[in-house]
């Protein structure tokens, strides 16, 4: 999730947890800074943008080195603030606000390794986009209340947006199942049998949702509305070019994309160039993260991510009202 929403709950976790122990500020300050610290590793320089793409939520996303750092973060705290009485709540509250963090970003489509280090399968349930107001703004008014009032009212209404956030989370996972039932109700009517099916919302919402449907030659992308659920599936089926990929089999940056993407993945030739395009983020023609490949006979020794189109605020919010 985006670094805001991150900062907010790391601070209303850690304000819920500290209650009237420590000042609020005090508490929401430790919380915010421990709920960004996990994505400090987006400063880490790899060497090429395909290693700096899935090496990314990695160590500092593992659920167990953060459960086994926050102990020596709350003691560092503990004695930054004079507070070394509250030594155990300051425990759980880091380890909270860290651990939040990467359970949090489970509900994105990147990919999240929370198993390092006994597995490095990227996790994702890709039931929220990156950026969703509705979950970000009920913990921040909530946290804001709390910050004003200082007291058990204040401390009541954080635990009302931590409650409100937390449901929303689950609700994006149950319109995410509804929508996958239609969209794979749809395909059987259209006699469509795909490899694989991806289903997210799209930018800011959890009612309209794009599906990405693989197949061995093509993909297609079609959008799914919660207000209009029975409408059928308009698909836009794009090549897949399979087979650039042979000439790339062995190679670390094409197998690494088609790992890290659980094959949700394109390739396509530019001049004597191969792309290969992670179809997760993003949209056609403008996916995400886009790298090149160099040629078959030359491969690019540290290939480089291409440069991706963003809509405007207004042409997304455009978009959206369409699809709505």
């Amino acid at each position: 999730m985006d670094s805001l929403s991150q900062l907010t709950l790391g601070a209303a976790v850690t304000v819920a947890v500290m209650g009237k122990r420590v000042p609020l500020w005090q508490s929401a300050l430790v919380g915010a800074i421990a709920g960004t610290l996990p994505d400090l590793d987006v400063f880490i320089d790899h060497g090429d943008a395909i290693r700096n793409m899935t090496l990314h939520r990695t160590e500092s996303h593992a659920l167990i080195w953060l459960t086994l750092v926050a102990p020596l973060l709350a003691w560092l705290i503990a004695g930054a603030t004079r507070s070394r009485s509250h030594w155990r709540g300051w425990c759980l509250a880091i380890w909270l606000a860290l651990i939040t963090h990467p359970l949090l970003d489970l509900t994105t489509v990147y990919g999240t390794q929370l198993g390092l280090p006994f597995t490095d399968f990227p996790y994702a349930i890709g039931s929220m986009y990156i950026i969703d107001p509705l979950y970000t703004l009920p913990l921040l008014i909530a946290l804001g209340v709390a910050l004003w009032r200082r007291d058990g009212v204040g401390l009541r209404w954080n635990q009302a947006g931590l409650l409100i956030s937390t449901l929303y989370l689950g609700w994006s996972m149950v319109v995410q199942g509804v929508a996958t039932q239609h969209i794979d109700r749809d395909l059987t009517d259209q006699s469509i049998k795909p490899q694989q099916v991806l289903v997210t919302p799209t930018a800011f919402n959890t009612l309209v949702w794009r599906t990405v449907i693989m197949t061995p030659d093509r993909y297609g992308e079609a959008y799914w509305s919660l207000l209009s659920p029975d409408r059928a599936l308009e698909i836009h089926w794009h090549p897949r070019h399979p087979q650039l990929f042979d000439a790339f089999k062995g190679d670390w940056y094409a197998e690494r994309v088609a790992w890290f993407s659980h094959g949700f993945y394109a390739m396509r030739q530019q001049g004597e160039e191969t792309l290969i395009s992670d179809l997760r983020m993003g949209e056609a023609p403008n996916y995400t993260f886009t790298f090149n490949l160099g040629s078959a006979h030359v491969p690019e020794p540290a290939p480089e991510r291409e440069p991706s189109v963003r809509p405007s605020l207004a042409q997304a919010w455009h978009k959206l009202r369409e699809r709505l």
